[in-house]
């Protein structure tokens, strides 16, 4: 039946690398915006072509975007799948749709929500809670017992010190440290992270 992945821009070339280093057969990306293209010797399809019942995940950077390609996924009779890189270590059950890439490194008694995506060379400690739809980006550090709300973007190299809360819809700079708790749709930067701004995303 095929695997697809939705996004056929950076984010899912980086998803088929995946698959390529899994061994795992791709049928399509798919993709309103690139359809009828070909991406790395692969078809780009319009969701409404891909096969009933086959898995998916949905490789697009934009929380919102992944939100509403995964219901419309779901919708059409697809089902939520996941990507683990072989050179991942996920000592947690994987929320549906996760991507993690290559040398992440996700510990014991972490919860994932559903569609998020780790990225190259980025930690979850223990006990770490992330919602739906979280990105934590290249080389960054979630200590444990971090809770990270709905669609939070935690950028490169940042770290989220232990215990600390980020609200749904808050990003983390690139490089920052999170030494205390963050409001619902801040964005923070520095080192010690501070609010740049608030507002919705």
């Amino acid at each position: 039946m095929g695997f697809y992945i939705a996004g056929a821009g950076g984010a899912g070339r980086e998803a088929l690398d995946i698959c390529l280093a899994l061994g795992r057969e791709v049928a399509a990306f798919l993709d309103d915006a690139a359809a009828a293209q070909i991406v790395r010797r692969h078809a780009v399809c319009v969701p409404d072509e891909a096969a009933e019942g086959a898995e998916y995940v949905v490789a697009i950077a934009s929380s919102q975007a992944r939100l509403r390609m995964s219901r419309l996924l779901d919708a059409l009779g697809l089902h939520a799948g996941e990507l683990v890189h072989p050179r991942a270590v996920i000592c947690s059950s994987a929320g549906p749709g996760l991507i993690a890439q290559a040398n992440v490194m996700i510990s014991s008694g972490v919860r994932l929500g559903a569609h998020c995506q780790v990225h190259y060379n980025a930690t979850i400690g223990h006990d770490a809670v992330l919602a739906d739809r979280v990105t934590v980006l290249p080389g960054a550090n979630v200590a444990g017992g971090v809770r990270l709300g709905e669609g939070v973007l935690v950028g490169s190299g940042a770290v989220v010190l232990q215990g600390r809360t980020v609200g749904a819809g808050a990003a983390v700079g690139a490089g920052a440290v999170v030494t205390r708790d963050v409001l619902a749709g801040a964005v923070v930067v520095g080192s010690p992270a501070a609010q740049l701004c608030r507002g919705a995303r």
